[in-house]
């Protein structure tokens, strides 16, 4: 019977060996899992509701724009600076569509620019309607997505020239940037022109948009000249107060929250899992840069000044999302982080430098989003393999050099023509009063009559 017993016992090792050996067999000859494919129709309002939903999130940057400058300014230029982002969102609306979509996608074609004319949808909606998806989104949306792009490169001249530009040149300013000159340079790489077919690598925009907006603002700072009383009789900078800081870090969690929209809808696609997964990463990678701007701009400034300063903090963390803006997918979390922090840093750094230079950026717009969008865009090799740091570099200075000499243009002509600078007197009352009558904290004020027109 024992005899009996062995021998059942070595048949069953033998066959749970040999189920073992099968299994292993056939995990090696099975094809790796693959992700079920979604319907058409199913890809096609996903990829639609994800250029919304991101749309809607960089509108919501405007408001958060509005704010952080709002509450940087001081008090009696706080309604002006408040007309100056709605209108500035507006006319860059306005301008994409009646040439800058079309300028920036029509036709390009490994060029330099597209065609000129008005945006008209394509037939996506009438080939929906017949059961066709292959246009793979509504082109509405696309456009959409695309166009609340072009209101936060114009978001960041206004915050460097505040206080004392005039409103009307700023905003024809406003309406050549987004009409002709972010377009344009925005043809080279996303309408698939020349620095496309190079291979340079900007996922969200920390060039195309950010050092776009910084590069203008830099113009526009040193042709307009410094505020009033910004620097003593020995060119040194005097502090200006803002008028409120809860109401700057308000609009600075205000764009963290919509830079989620900013980077996680650029992946433009949202009909597989595959999508899905990458958004997720570029959502917590965005997140964690801003955090790692934040933590090293709070340790940097207690070691300089041996006090932790907000707005350092503040424009700390928009440094880490400006350098992450370039490539949130490839990095991970740890880098992720490291590239927002060495954003910040330079921020810390580069905010005193200029003020040196007499360069009087109200916001620190300058500091943030042009060595924060070039910082991230020489960064983007690191974690991509892709990108070559030289294509990086061209891509940078071609854009750099475009942006410059068209805002020196079109500041020039502002300037020597209508005039773009508030009278002395009228920047000592505040542009509130000079431009428009009234003032966004009248109780506090005491404005002159000579102004409110009465």
């Amino acid at each position: 019977m024992k005899r009996l017993f062995d021998q059942m016992k070595g048949r069953m090792r033998l066959l749970r060996a040999c189920a073992a050996t099968g299994l292993v067999v056939s995990a090696l000859l099975a094809p790796a899992p693959v992700f079920a494919a979604v319907s058409e129709e199913t890809a096609f309002v996903f990829n639609t509701l994800l250029f919304l939903i991101g749309g809607f999130l960089v509108m919501w940057m405007a408001a958060g724009f509005c704010m952080l400058e709002a509450g940087l300014v001081r008090s009696k230029n706080v309604a002006d600076i408040c007309l100056k982002n709605i209108s500035l969102y507006s006319i860059a609306g306005i301008m994409y569509y009646l040439i800058g979509y079309r300028l920036m996608y029509d036709g390009v074609d490994g060029g330099f620019m597209g065609a000129i004319g008005f945006w008209s949808p394509d037939d996506s909606a009438a080939l929906a309607e017949t059961g066709d998806f292959s246009a793979g989104y509504a082109a509405a949306s696309d456009w959409f997505f695309q166009m609340v792009f072009v209101a936060t490169a114009a978001s960041i001249v206004s915050g460097t020239m505040a206080e004392r530009v005039k409103l009307v040149p700023f905003l024809i300013f406003t309406a050549l940037l987004t009409g002709i000159i972010y377009p344009i340079q925005g043809a080279w790489h996303w309408g698939g022109g020349w620095l496309s077919e190079m291979g340079f690598a900007d996922f969200a925009g920390s060039t195309l948009v950010h050092s776009v907006g910084g590069w203008a603002a830099l113009t526009g700072a040193i042709i307009l000249g410094a505020r009033l009383g910004k620097y003593d009789a020995h060119g040194r900078p005097r502090a200006m107060p803002g008028s409120s800081l809860p109401l700057a870090t308000l609009g600075t969690f205000v764009l963290w929250f919509g830079w989620f929209g900013f980077n996680g809808a650029s992946q433009l696609a949202l009909g597989s899992a595959a999508d899905s997964i990458a958004i997720s990463q570029i959502f917590a990678n965005t997140n964690m840069a801003a955090a790692g701007g934040v933590v090293t701009a709070l340790i940097l400034t207690r070691i300089i000044y041996k006090k932790v300063d907000l707005t350092m903090s503040l424009n700390g963390a928009l440094a880490g999302l400006v350098a992450i803006t370039a490539e949130p997918l490839t990095p991970s979390i740890g880098q992720a982080i490291i590239i927002g922090s060495i954003g910040s840093a330079l921020v810390v750094f580069a905010i005193p430098f200029i003020d040196r230079l007499k360069i009087d950026d109200v916001v620190g717009a300058i500091s943030v989003h042009l060595v924060g969008g070039i910082w991230g865009t020489l960064a983007v090799p690191l974690t991509n393999g892709d990108a070559s740091f030289l294509t990086q570099l061209i891509g940078v200075v071609a854009i750099g050099a475009f942006v410059i000499v068209l805002s020196t243009i079109f500041w020039l002509i502002l300037k020597y023509s209508i005039g773009i600078r508030l009278d002395e007197e009228a920047e000592t009352i505040g542009s509130d009063i000079a431009e428009l009558g009234l003032e966004a904290y009248p109780e506090f004020g005491g404005g002159s009559h000579k102004y409110r027109g009465t």
